[in-house]
C-alpha cells in the first residue's frame, strides 16, 4: 500500500505540474495573439508602399547603367554580408531555426564561389547561434542585434540601414542579403532570402516589377530621383523585412503555445484517468484487507 501511495502522490504532483504549465503556454498564447494583432497591422501598412517602391526603382534602374549609381554597382564578390533576422526570445516552434536554415544556404551558397562571409545578426537568437557556429560578426554595429526588436521603428531601422549601405560604398562588402521569415498568416512563415545590395533589376523579387511596362516621367531628371529615393527605398525594405519577422514571430509563438496548451490538456486528462484508476485500485485493495481481517476474527 505504501508503493501504491507513493505512485499517488507522484501522478498529483505531474497534475499539478501540468496544470501550471498549462496556465503558463495559454497565458502566453493570449500575449501572442493580442501582439501579433498589432504586428499584423503594422505590416498590413507597410506592405503595399514598400511593393511599390521596389516596383517603381526594378523599372527605372534597368535604365541605369551600374556606374551611374553607387548602389547599383555589381562588382567581384570578395566579401559578402548577410543580415540574419530572428527573434529575441525562443518558445516559437521551429521559427528561429528556418530563417537561420535559410540565412545557411545563403552563406555556403557564397563560399562556394569563394567569397569571405560576415554575418549581421538582428535579434538574439541569430546572435547566439551564429556565435556558437563561430561566423564573423560585421563591426562597426554594436549591441544593434540585442536591441532592436526592443523599440522597433523606422528611424532605428535606417540607421542599420545607412551602415549597411556606408559599408557597401566603402566597399566593406560587396553584396548585401537579408535572410528572415516572411509573414503569411499566424500558422504560415516563409522563410526568405531578399538581395539587398547592389540593386539589380534582375533580382527574384524585382522580376516581375522589372518587367512592368510603365513608363515614368522624371522632374528634375533620372539620376537625381534616383540618388534620393534609393537610400529610403533601402531602408523602407529592411524595416519590412524585420516588421515581416516581428509579425512571423508573434504568429509562430501563438501556433506553438496553442498546440502546447492543447498537448497539456489531453496530458492532463491521460493523468487524471490514470490516477482515478489507481485511486480505485487503492480503494479496493483496502476493501479486501478490511474484510479478510474481519472474517479472520469472526473465524
Amino acid at each position: 500500500r505504501s508503493t501504491m501511495a507513493g505512485g499517488l502522490k507522484e501522478v498529483r504532483e505531474r497534475i499539478g505540474s501540468v496544470q501550471n504549465t498549462m496556465q503558463i503556454t495559454s497565458a502566453m498564447k493570449m500575449v501572442s495573439a493580442a501582439k501579433l494583432r498589432r504586428a499584423q497591422d503594422a505590416i498590413t501598412r507597410i506592405r503595399p508602399y514598400a511593393e511599390k517602391i521596389q516596383a517603381i526603382i526594378a523599372n527605372v534602374s534597368s535604365t541605369l547603367n551600374s556606374s551611374e549609381g553607387v548602389f547599383s554597382q555589381e562588382r567581384k564578390i570578395e566579401t559578402a554580408l548577410v543580415v540574419v533576422i530572428t527573434s529575441n526570445r525562443g518558445l516559437c516552434g521551429a521559427f528561429n531555426n528556418n530563417s537561420i536554415k535559410i540565412a545557411n544556404s545563403a552563406i555556403l551558397e557564397h563560399k562556394s564561389n569563394g567569397s569571405n562571409i560576415v554575418v549581421l545578426p538582428l535579434g538574439k537568437k541569430a546572435t547566439e547561434i551564429l556565435e556558437r557556429n563561430g561566423h564573423t560578426f560585421a563591426e562597426g554595429f554594436g549591441d544593434t542585434s540585442l536591441t532592436i526588436f526592443d523599440n522597433l521603428n523606422f528611424e532605428s531601422a535606417s540607421e542599420i540601414a545607412q551602415q549597411i549601405m556606408d559599408g557597401f560604398i566603402s566597399m566593406k562588402w560587396d553584396s548585401v542579403q537579408i535572410a528572415y521569415s516572411q509573414f503569411k498568416n499566424a500558422a504560415v512563415q516563409i522563410p526568405t532570402t531578399e538581395c539587398f545590395l547592389p540593386i539589380s533589376d534582375s533580382s527574384t523579387e524585382c522580376e516581375e516589377a522589372a518587367t512592368s511596362s510603365n513608363d515614368y516621367i522624371f522632374e528634375p531628371n533620372l539620376e537625381e530621383i534616383i540618388e534620393n529615393i534609393l537610400p529610403n527605398a533601402l531602408k523602407t525594405q529592411l524595416y519590412k523585412a524585420l516588421l515581416d519577422s516581428n509579425a512571423a514571430e508573434h504568429g509562430a509563438r501563438m501556433t506553438a503555445m496553442h498546440s502546447a496548451t492543447e498537448n497539456a490538456g489531453d496530458l492532463l486528462q491521460e493523468l487524471k484517468i490514470s490516477y482515478n484508476k489507481a485511486r480505485q485500485a487503492s480503494i479496493t485493495t483496502e476493501i479486501l484487507e478490511i474484510v479478510a481481517g474481519s472474517e479472520a476474527l469472526g473465524g
